[in-house]
């Protein structure tokens, strides 16, 4: 139909946390969530999944964008803006954006994401 029913998966070092709500029947979704959880001091990656949503089978993966602490690191007031997704299967090819805020809050000791997944193209 030349539409998808997105949503994200926010996952810290390959363990899913936050799941976005479904936004149906579009290419271009907007979520506008903000996310603050937990982050343990050894994280490495942040890497957003943005899925289709399939009643019929398995869901298929749209694209995704992976933020390292590295990345973070080199953001110390957070980052935002549009990132370009980029395919998870190498046989897929994968356009589109999300636009997305994430920033690391507290000391070493407690430190938190908060992440805003607001919308994609």
């Amino acid at each position: 139909t030349g539409s998808s029913d997105p949503y994200c998966i926010v996952k810290i070092d390959d363990e899913a946390i936050i799941r976005t709500a479904t936004v149906w029947k579009t290419l271009s979704p907007f979520w506008g969530e903000e996310y603050e959880v937990h982050l343990q001091p050894g994280f490495h990656s942040i890497s957003i999944y943005v899925m289709d949503e399939d009643a019929l089978s398995r869901d298929d993966i749209i694209g995704k964008v992976c933020i390292t602490r590295d990345m973070l690191a080199e953001h110390p007031k957070g980052y935002s803006g549009w990132m370009s997704l980029s395919e998870v299967d190498p046989h897929e090819e994968v356009q589109g954006e999300i636009h997305l805020r994430v920033e690391v809050l507290g000391s070493q000791g407690s430190r938190r994401l908060r992440c805003s997944v607001l919308e994609a193209r």
